[in-house]
């Protein structure tokens, strides 16, 4: 593994350091500052000549900066003779921006797709895409990992399969819903949404059987935690003996922890994919998994040119 270098930027530093550790290789020195009028800053302290390089890189809150930092670091290890560079985005920012909902609007994920291939990219690794089509964006190769097996052990932790139903918040999730319920052998349910306004969302019923049963809810995000908490009362009324929330990117803005704390939830679990911020850390309802192990695996994987399919799981 000694020609493999790990790089990062200031997005989830315990994330990349339990990665680093599941390798058994240090931390790649770098330095990614931003100048006082808010330029970013990188300088490479080691050779990278000829190195398989990946750089791990959240683009979460500020999204903007962590996307900026990661971009000048491809540029800086492209610049210095790395070998090959991949870039490890465990969450996605601008995801939700796949496409066009209105005229004249921008899509932007197909954007940052852009950016991150015109700096040097030579293959993206990233976990639970909001929207799995993202990945044809890119004329890259590619890795998609699901956090599924991560959150599966703790679901499975908390009761038997025909005691638990899998609930997907609308519509959409149903595939993700689907492949839960059917890996710990439990029923599925569907919520019934209608959304008026961007980040705001109205419950409307629950289609399938819940009562008397734990209702996970499973998604691959949680931001304003609307949709999550406005589900939780409806499951309840329909016999559910609790409810939990399972996701991989625990976003948490704005009124999400006062929701959560206020809501009848038992718990929420989440991954580290990105870090957890103020108010959210105090939070007594949220449970903190890691998926630093399944992308050090990854990672092995890629550099020893190994199969990676059997982890899309």
């Amino acid at each position: 593994m000694d020609e493999i270098k790990i790089f990062t930027g200031n997005s989830n530093l315990p994330l990349v350091t339990k990665i680093c550790t599941s390798l058994g290789i240090p931390l790649g020195a770098a330095a990614v500052k931003s100048f006082s009028d808010g330029e970013t800053w990188v300088e490479v302290g080691e050779n990278v000549r000829g190195r398989d390089v990946f750089i791990i890189q959240s683009t979460c809150f500020p999204a903007n900066d962590h996307l900026m930092e990661l971009l000048v670091l491809i540029d800086a290890l492209k610049r210095a003779s790395a070998d090959r560079i991949t870039a490890v985005i465990p969450y996605y920012g601008y995801a939700r921006q796949d496409r066009k909902v209105a005229p004249r609007t921008p899509i932007t994920s197909k954007l940052v797709a852009d950016l991150l291939v015109a700096a040097g990219t030579d293959r993206i690794l990233s976990m639970d895409l909001h929207a799995a089509q993202i990945q044809g964006f890119f004329n890259i190769p590619f890795d998609h990992l699901y956090a599924t097996p991560v959150l599966i052990k703790h679901i499975q932790s908390i009761g038997h399969g025909e005691n638990i139903v899998m609930v997907s918040p609308d519509a959409g999730g149903v595939e993700r819903a689907r492949a839960y319920a059917k890996r710990v052998n439990a029923s599925l349910a569907i919520i019934d949404k209608r959304r008026e306004v961007v980040n705001e969302s109205q419950v409307m019923n629950v289609i399938g059987d819940v009562k008397g049963k734990i209702a996970v809810i499973v998604d691959d995000m949680v931001d304003t935690a609307g949709t999550l908490t406005q589900a939780v009362p409806v499951l309840l009324e329909n016999g559910a003996s609790k409810v939990l929330g399972a996701v991989t990117h625990a976003v948490l803005s704005g009124p999400a922890i006062e929701r959560i704390n206020n809501s009848s939830i038992t718990e929420l679990v989440a991954t580290d994919t990105i870090p957890l911020r103020g108010n959210a850390l105090a939070c007594q309802k949220i449970t903190v998994l890691s998926v630093a192990e399944l992308l050090g695996e990854a990672i092995r994987r890629i550099h020893n040119e190994d199969s990676v399919s059997s982890l899309f799981i």
